[in-house]
Order: structure tokens, then C-alpha cells, then sequence
């Protein structure tokens, strides 16, 4: 062979090679054979193979995993709900029962990062009631179940979690409560990437980094591919199943979908490859609709329902497939109306149109305060662009807590992990310093004494005893009994704090916060009846037998304080019958608590829906309806300012024990021309805001309209006012009932509690201004005296002698 032919390689091959092994390289990220892969369908005699090509043992191969005193086998004797995907109707018709506490042990040939799925559906069999079983499901670090049960035999659950595994045996232990059993359809425990989830995500709170990723366990709580189809097992390398975004988007209107070919996807060299997510997740998005046309202030909004005392790690997906030129779209990113990025710009981070990327987040559990989390991307007015903004996934997961849990506070030895037990330490410590603190006080009144029994005689009113206790050097003139009275009680009022602050004129007292505690029994969460974005609601009982209700917020938030001023001037200013009444106040030091009238019924909403209490009546509904009313009534016109509430909503309208409504919460109220509007920045709560004060940051008398006309058809309907569960068009309750209304099928949307015992004639005019309350145009909105009027005719026509004809809507 020649020497020089025999190291010459011709440039087609070079090329060729290369194309080789890029596809090679590609097909290796988009691949992933887990060296771990236990998949076992529990009950079953036979191995049952799914259709995306997985096969799950039976338990007669997987005999030797588990440990267990007593056991059954048992298989659906019907046909399951309709409700299961067909795809995994293999792995619901059968299901292993456990009498006593059983664990599975699994060998892992590689530790780090595992899937955990469980699979349960109560199936229909004579030997057991599967819908009264009561267990917990363990690892061997982490509390994945406590005391769980299903109950609804209609639909499946299936539960999805990421743990971290250090050792080579991994343990899933089924504990049945005392005097119940436990149940299982099937289990897999496969290898996950070791890059998956990282150690470290942007944390929201405190706009820093968040670490500790890989030492905490996660639940899967959401998996959106926003603007595409759903994405099923067999579509994802990792098995995994996305869901589309419908009914999570709360504002779909102003959104619009769009996609690609999934070929047209490109990955970046690093960090992100198909298994972080699909292409077919990158290959579709939402977008804003008519973006060039849309007000600034915008934002694309899609929420879900979480769990409150729990952290979560949220992550984003992106692909800018809408541009098309580079640096041409910058958009911000909020959680929960928290800046997570200002001017998003993808083609700085992805070098390339088409290309994915993806940014992970935590929010705190301190900052999820309504059991939510809403997730939004706007425009930015710093940078020029198209004024646009894009989202293609989401993934929501729980992280454990300080338990090492996943659902409760009890770890895996079963101690109990809350607050009692956590804090010992600090509440030691904090009776050594109140100590200190009484030995301080009782020295310092011993001093006093001593020097009150030498004092100088003759001296007059100087010879006070609370003379002594001021400086030496105090200007301060007691010439009287009532000055000196009065000047102490005016410094006790306006020297706990601060200077940024005036005492309110009115009848309102200072209420100390020892007083305020002892009412309390120390802030006792047994004692908490409400929850808000200032802070929580306590029951109190004062030392003369009153109740009252004590709103405690937080002093180290600057809107806390906003609001807390605002309410404070607001209700000093106030007083009607259809107002909750102010009581008084407490500033000490970082404390800032309100004090206000008990309201023995609570909120209007709980006696909508969502609790155990009595049906109200069509017309006490009315009633109420017509209370909350004279109260927004009396802020629009018969203050001496006019007044807009800006946050009304069934929470809000609080009821006495005689169930007489007064409306409540003033912390974001704003004084408003009774026909003019004030430019400001938008707030409120989401299915009630006025899209039109939304769209322009005016605020106007006409907000609350909107605001109110929601509430009626809530009245009407006792449903959520946004229920992402919903089929998409039901998910926003006032769209969809004007819809019903039009249809002529308004009768589908109203509470079957009631439906029947309602005047025909009644309903016509409650419905007329409930929609004319909703009117996209502020100016074609009617006044709250007119809304009054018409409620209060509605209550005249229900309470007409005349019979109640059938219901023709």
C-alpha cells in the first residue's frame, strides 16, 4: 500500500463522519436506558405490557421484593371508570392489599436521582372496600403519604416523586392506619438523569439562590405543555405525561397558541437536552394575541391549586419559535407577583432562534398565601421589542419539608416535626431573656422607689410618681391632672415606632400587645378564622368577655404596612351599618395588628361552597346581597371622600351572628372622584378585577360594579369564580354564565339547592344587573345606587305572595 494513499481521506467522508457522529451524539441525549428499571403491576398473575413498549411484572416474579406478614390478591369484578386513560387500564384492574405493614426492597445498581410512580385506584371488588383503606407510603428517608386514602372510585390517582438515593437498597414501606389496610395497583422505581434537577434554582424571596435540591424529595404536582396536546408516555423518553394548559389559563382571551414542526426544535450544546423536556414540549406555545395592539401592563396568567406550608420548585420552559430575528422579544417573568426575570431576552441565553431553554425557580411556602401559585409573563417597557412574551411548560413539584415529608409533619420514625417541636430550643431561650428582662424591670423600679422616698418636698405636682420616671431634662408641663393624662396617653399613641405614621381620629383605642396576646392565647393557630394577603385573622376575646376579630400582619413588609395605614385612616373615617367596624389598633414596635368587631357567621363565600354549613335561602341570599351593596353604596357616596373598595369579593363580606352583611378588608381602598378615575397601579383578586382598570391602570367607581356583578352570579351559582377544574369555557364563572344566559341555559349554572324555590320574576332582574354589572365599558356599567335598587326590587318580587312558576332561563 502506498503510504501517502493510506493517510488521505477524501473530504466527502470527512463530512459523512461528521454528520455520523453528531447524530450519534444526538441520539444519545435523546435516549435514556435506566440501569435501574423496577416496573411491577401488583395483583396481576401475568406480566402486563403497556403500549408506549413497557413491560410490568407480575407479583409472581417480584416475590422476592417484598417483605410482607399477610397480603391478597385481588382483580376489578366490573368494567373501571371511563375516566382511565386506555392506555394504563392494564395497570388499575388489579391490586395488592396489605393487613399489616409490608415493605418492597430494591437493589440499585447505580444510587442518585430515582422515579418513584404509585398507582391506586380503588377498584370495585367484593372481598374489599378499597375506598376505606387509610395508609402511609415511606422510603427509607422520606415520608412520601400520610394517612392517605381514596375515596372517589371514579377516577385513578397517581403520584410521581424524584428522590435522591445514597445507598444500594431502596425501601417502599406501605403502613396501614390501626384497624385498616392498605392497597397498591402497581409501582415503578426507574433511574432518573443525575442532571435533571439540579442542587441549586433562583429563589423568589429573596431573589438569591436557593440550594439543597438534592437532598430534598419532590412531588410531581404538575407537568403543563402549554399551547400543545397532551403528551403521553410514549412520547417522552422518561415515560413522563404532560398535560395541556387549558384549564390552567385564567386569562385564554388574551392568549393564543401556536406551533412548529418538532424537527424545527434545536437543543444548545449544553444544559438543556430532550430529557429535560420533549421537542414536542419547545415545539408549541402561547403567546399574546394582537401583542402590538395589547396595553403594556398585560400578562399571560396561568394559576394552579398547591398546598400552603409547602415550598415549591417551579420551572419554565422556553422557545422563542414566534420571532423572526434574533433579539427582537424581552419579556419579564412573575410567581405568584414576584419579579423572577426583568427583560427575559432568550436569544442571549440560546444564541438561536428555535432553540430550547428552561429556568428553575423556588417559592417559598411564606409566599403562597390563597393554597395557589400564579405563574405570568409580560412584556417589558425598558427594552424596545415586539411587546410580546412566551411560555411553552411548565413543571410545578412539591419539595419536602422539615420533616423530610411530602405530606404532613411526622418524619419516618412517626415523631412530629412542626413548630412545637422545632422551636424548643428558641422558646428556651427566649424565657432566659424574658428573665433577664424582669430582673432588669424590678431593679430599675426598685431605683424608682428608693428614689421617690428621698425626694424633695414642697415641690408640688412635680412630686408625682411618673415624674420620676421621666428625664431628668423633660420639657414636659403637668399643670394639671387631665394635661398630664392627656400628654401620656397622645406619646403612648404616637412614640411606639416610628414618625410615619398618624394616631386616626375617631373613636378607636391602642390596644398594648400583651393585651392583644393574652386575648389570643399567644397567636394560637387553633384560634386562627381567616387568612389574607396582610395576614392572618384571630378570634380574641378581650378581658371585659368581647369578642373580636385581630388581623396580625407581618412589619417587615412594606405593602403589610401600605395596607395597614390605609385600612387604619380609612375605617377611623368610616361608620355604617353594612361597614365592619373598627375597634382599635396596635403599632408596637414591628407589630401591626387591627382589632375589629367579631363577625359570628364569617365570610359570605363559606356559606356559598366549599364548607359543611347550612343552604342559604334564595332570599337571605338577596338579603345579604342587598347589605353588601348599602355598604359599597355608602363608600361611593356618603363618605366625606368617595371611596373605591378595589378588592370586593364574597371573602370580604363578612356576616354577623344575625347574618347582616358588612363589607370588609380596606387595605387597598383608594379615594376616587365619584366620576373621575385615579391612574394607579393594579391590584385586586384575579376572576373579580375589572379587565378594563386591568387593561388601563385607571381605577374608577366602576371597578367595584365589575367587582360586585361578579359576586352576584357566585351568589347565584356557589361556585369558585376561577376553577382551573373546570372544562375551559366554565373555568371563569362570570364569562360563563353571561354565555349560559344568552344561550337561554342559565338554569344548568344555578345552585341545584335552590334553583327551584326562585321567582321567575325575581331572577330576570337579578340576572339583568348582574350582567349589565360585568359590561366590558366602565360608563355602560350602572351605579351602585342602581344595583341597589334593582337587588332590592328582585328581594320584593321572591317575597310576592304569588306562586313560584317553573324556572324558564
Amino acid at each position: 500500500m502506498d503510504e501517502n494513499k493510506g493517510i488521505r481521506v477524501k473530504p466527502t467522508f470527512l463530512f459523512f463522519a461528521l454528520h455520523l457522529l453528531l447524530f450519534t451524539l444526538a441520539k444519545c441525549d435523546s435516549s435514556f436506558p435506566p440501569q435501574v428499571n423496577y416496573l411491577i403491576d401488583c395483583g396481576s398473575s401475568h406480566p402486563t405490557q403497556l403500549t408506549d413498549g413497557r413491560t410490568f411484572k407480575s407479583d409472581r416474579e417480584t416475590t422476592s421484593l417484598l417483605a410482607t406478614a399477610e397480603d391478597v390478591q385481588i382483580s376489578a369484578d366490573s368494567s373501571l371508570s371511563p375516566s382511565i386513560p386506555s392506555s394504563l387500564l392494564p395497570l388499575y384492574q388489579t391490586a395488592r392489599v396489605f393487613q399489616e405493614e409490608s415493605t418492597y426492597s430494591f437493589y440499585l445498581s447505580k444510587t442518585g436521582r430515582l422515579w418513584v410512580r404509585l398507582y391506586f385506584f380503588p377498584l370495585s371488588n367484593p372481598s374489599r372496600n378499597l375506598t376505606s383503606a387509610v395508609f402511609s407510603v415511606q422510603t427509607n428517608h422520606h415520608v412520601l403519604l400520610h394517612e392517605f386514602s381514596v375515596r372517589n372510585n371514579d377516577s385513578p390517582v397517581f403520584k410521581e416523586y424524584l428522590v435522591n438515593v445514597s445507598d444500594s437498597r431502596f425501601s417502599l414501606k406501605f403502613m396501614p392506619k390501626r384497624n385498616s389496610f392498605a392497597f397498591i395497583n402497581a409501582i415503578e422505581i426507574v433511574s432518573a438523569p443525575d442532571n435533571l434537577i439540579s442542587d441549586s434554582a433562583t429563589a423568589l424571596s429573596s431573589l438569591g439562590e436557593f440550594k439543597g435540591l438534592l437532598t430534598s424529595a419532590l412531588e410531581v404536582s404538575y407537568r403543563i405543555n402549554v399551547g400543545g396536546p397532551t403528551i403521553t408516555p410514549d412520547n417522552d423518553t422518561l415515560s413522563r405525561t404532560w398535560e395541556t394548559d387549558g384549564s390552567y389559563n385564567i386569562f385564554p382571551q388574551g392568549s393564543e397558541a401556536f406551533s412548529v414542526s418538532s424537527k424545527s426544535v434545536k437543543y444548545p450544546h449544553t444544559g438543556v437536552t430532550p430529557l429535560i423536556a420533549p421537542n414536542l414540549v419547545y415545539a408549541s406555545v402561547v403567546h399574546m394575541k394582537n401583542a402590538k395592539f395589547m396595553q403594556p401592563n398585560f400578562n399571560l396568567s396561568w394559576m394552579v391549586n398547591v398546598e400552603r406550608s409547602y415550598s415549591y420548585l417551579i420551572r419554565m420552559h422556553f422557545c422563542d419559535i414566534v420571532s423572526k430575528s434574533l433579539n427582537q422579544l424581552y419579556f419579564n417573568v412573575y410567581i405568584n407577583g414576584i419579579e423572577g426575570v426583568l427583560a427575559l431576552n432568550l436569544s442571549s441565553q440560546t444564541k438561536a432562534l428555535a432553540t430550547a431553554f428552561y429556568q428553575d425557580f423556588v417559592l417559598d411556602a411564606s409566599d403562597i398565601t390563597n393554597g395557589s401559585i400564579l405563574v405570568q409573563v409580560g412584556p417589558t417597557n425598558l427594552l424596545p421589542g415586539t411587546g410580546d412574551a412566551i411560555l411553552n411548560g411548565i413543571e410545578v413539584m412539591k419539595i419536602s419539608n422539615v420533616a423530610d415529608s411530602l405530606d404532613g409533619l411526622f418524619s419516618v420514625d412517626g415523631k412530629y416535626k412542626g413548630p412545637n417541636s422545632t422551636t424548643m430550643a428558641m422558646e428556651i431561650l427566649a424565657y432566659v431573656g424574658l428573665a433577664l428582662a424582669v430582673s432588669t424591670m424590678l431593679l430599675i423600679v426598685i431605683v424608682c422607689i428608693i428614689r421617690w422616698k428621698k425626694r424633695p418636698q414642697g415641690l408640688g405636682n412635680h412630686n408625682r410618681f411618673s415624674s420620676w420616671l421621666l428625664p431628668i431634662h423633660s420639657p414636659m408641663s403637668m399643670s394639671s391632672k387631665s394635661s398630664c393624662r392627656s400628654s401620656t396617653t397622645s406619646s403612648s399613641h404616637t412614640s411606639k415606632k416610628r414618625g410615619h405614621f398618624v394616631t386616626p381620629q375617631g373613636p378607636e383605642r391602642f390596644f398594648p400587645f400583651s393585651e392583644l396576646r393574652k386575648a389570643t392565647n399567644n397567636f394560637d393557630e387553633k384560634r386562627v378564622i381567616g387568612v389574607g394577603g396582610f395576614g392572618k385573622v384571630y378570634l380574641g376575646t378581650l378581658k371585659d368577655g368581647t369578642k373580636v376579630a385581630i388581623k396580625r400582619g407581618s412589619g417587615s413588609s412594606e405593602q403589610g404596612m401600605n395596607e395597614f395605614r390605609t385600612e387604619l385612616e380609612m375605617l377611623s373615617k368610616l361608620r355604617h351599618r353594612h361597614l365592619v367596624s373598627l375597634m382599635g389598633f396596635c403599632d408596637e414596635n414591628s407589630e401591626m395588628v387591627l382589632v375589629y368587631e367579631y363577625m359570628a357567621n364569617g365570610p359570605f363565600r363559606s356559606h356559598l361552597y366549599g364548607f359543611d354549613l347550612p343552604c342559604l335561602s334564595w332570599q337571605k341570599r338577596l338579603e345579604i346581597c342587598i347589605g353588601a351593596a348599602r355598604g359599597l353604596y355608602y363608600l361611593h357616596t356618603g363618605a366625606a371622600q368617595s371611596i373605591t373598595h378595589r378588592d370586593v369579593k364574597t371573602t370580604n363580606i363578612l356576616l354577623d351572628e344575625n347574618y347582616v352583611a358588612k363589607v370588609s378588608d380596606f387595605g387597598l381602598s383608594k379615594a376616587v372622584p365619584e366620576k373621575g378615575q385615579v391612574s394607579t397601579a393594579v391590584k385586586g383578586s384575579f376572576g373579580y378585577l375589572d379587565p378594563e382598570y386591568y387593561r388601563s391602570e385607571q381605577l374608577t367607581q366602576k371597578s367595584d360594579i365589575y367587582s360586585f356583578g361578579v359576586v352576584l352570579f357566585e351568589v347565584l351559582c356557589a361556585r369558585p369564580v376561577i376553577c382551573p377544574t373546570r372544562p375551559t369555557e366554565e373555568i371563569n364563572l362570570a364569562e360563563w354564565a353571561k354565555k349560559q344566559h344568552r344561550r337561554g341555559m342559565l338554569r344548568e349554572a344555578i345552585d341545584p339547592r335552590i334553583v327551584a324555590t326562585i321567582n321567575p320574576q325575581s331572577l330576570t332582574v337579578f340576572v339583568q344587573v348582574s350582567e349589565k354589572c360585568l359590561a366590558d365599558c366602565g360608563v355602560d356599567r350602572p351605579s351602585m345606587g342602581d344595583v341597589l335598587w334593582h337587588l332590592e326590587h328582585a328581594l320584593r318580587l321572591q317575597e310576592a305572595p304569588s306562586g313560584i312558576d317553573e324556572l324558564r332561563m
